[in-house]
């Protein structure tokens, strides 16, 4: 393992890209725990129950908050309606798109395609590119210049950082990538993981959400009101987006680069029931990426077979901060810096091959 240069490319075409392959890191061989197959299947086996009173509680909760801030709007009675709203829109629909584009939230395959539609919109990731960009993430998770979705590169950049919790980054690169779908075009590494046969698709829904856009904002000046913008497009996506960057942020944060072992470079957080329901259990990360077939609802289950073969999970999302704050100031001065996972088998794992011989 060669020593790595930093400031690293998280580019996928550039220099950490060919590194990662030619070291192997690309498409590569990962740890599993090893849980009996017969249990494993039983887990992975799909059903439309769970996610169908999951949804049905998240639309009626959709419905009552609009419905109140609009009764109570323009008092500032609404804003607490508002922020619940946002929380749904900007926050709940991160992992409604994820579990959904996996194809095991539900069981019939176009109930999941609907609510990635639509949970895709309201958090602006353009739906084939995300599709395809986080295939790759799991295939190549957390390797420099092969997985799309690091969200924080080393060194890190704290005022970037925190922009994100109010999805400002965000929001300007999915209208950039709007405007640059409509005209035809891809980004270059957009071009590296989505298909050929999938691009007119990418072009058609960049017109189809840029239509969208504009007309709720023509609607707003129409009516002189700010009640259409504020519940459809960029504004409940940003004012609504620091929960899921709140629990996004521990996936992966501070931990191991360059590692094929879930168990080094993502985290497993024990959260309270309205945050589980807001992520859909994604707080067991480390499960969900060693078997990422495995549905949401099952996802406790699987967090209790795998626990001999995984670090301790952290305690709550205090817990989970207390060790990522610290690791992101020291990543600004020491990007090799990550922190350490020990292995239940007592040993400290060497999780920062890239600064090794």
């Amino acid at each position: 393992m060669t020593e790595a240069t930093y400031p690293r490319d998280y580019s996928l075409i550039g220099r950490d890209a060919k590194r990662a392959i030619g070291e192997g890191l690309a498409n590569a061989q990962w740890y599993a725990a090893p849980i009996a197959r017969a249990r494993l299947k039983e887990l992975m086996r799909r059903s439309d129950g769970p996610a169908i009173r999951d949804t049905l509680i998240w639309i009626a909760a959709f419905g009552a908050t609009a419905g109140l801030a609009i009764y109570l709007w323009p008092s500032w009675w609404s804003v607490p309606f508002f922020l619940v709203y946002g929380i749904l829109y900007g926050s709940s629909t991160d992992s409604r798109w994820h579990e959904c584009g996996h194809g095991t939230a539900f069981k019939t395959r176009w109930m999941n395609d609907t609510i990635y539609q639509l949970a895709c919109f309201m958090i602006m990731r353009a739906p084939t590119i995300w599709r395809w960009s986080h295939t790759r993430h799991h295939t190549d998770t957390i390797i420099v210049g092969r997985d799309p979705e690091i969200s924080v590169m080393r060194p890190t950049v704290i005022l970037k950082l925190i922009a994100t919790y109010f999805a400002i980054p965000q929001t300007i690169a999915a209208f950039k990538h709007m405007f640059i779908h409509i005209s035809g075009r891809l980004t270059p590494d957009e071009m590296t993981y989505v298909p050929e046969m999938e691009r007119a698709r990418v072009y058609l829904i960049a017109h189809i959400w840029l239509a969208i856009h504009f007309s709720v904002i023509a609607i707003s000046l129409y009516l002189h009101s700010w009640l259409p913008v504020l519940l459809v497009g960029p504004l409940p996506t940003m004012y609504g987006a620091w929960v899921h960057v709140m629990t996004g942020q521990t996936q992966h944060g501070g931990l191991a680069e360059d590692v094929l072992d879930h168990r080094l470079n993502s985290r497993t957080v024990l959260m309270n029931p309205v945050l589980r329901f807001i992520y859909w259990n994604m707080n067991y990360h480390v499960e969900h990426h060693m078997f990422p077939m495995v549905p949401y609802h099952k996802l406790p289950k699987l967090y209790e077979e795998m626990k001999p073969f995984c670090p301790p999970a952290n305690t709550s999302l205090f817990d989970a901060y207390r060790e990522i704050i610290p690791a992101w100031l020291k990543q600004r001065k020491d990007p090799s810096y990550c922190i350490p996972r020990q292995l239940p088998e007592g040993t400290m794992a060497m999780i920062c091959p890239i600064a090794t011989e």
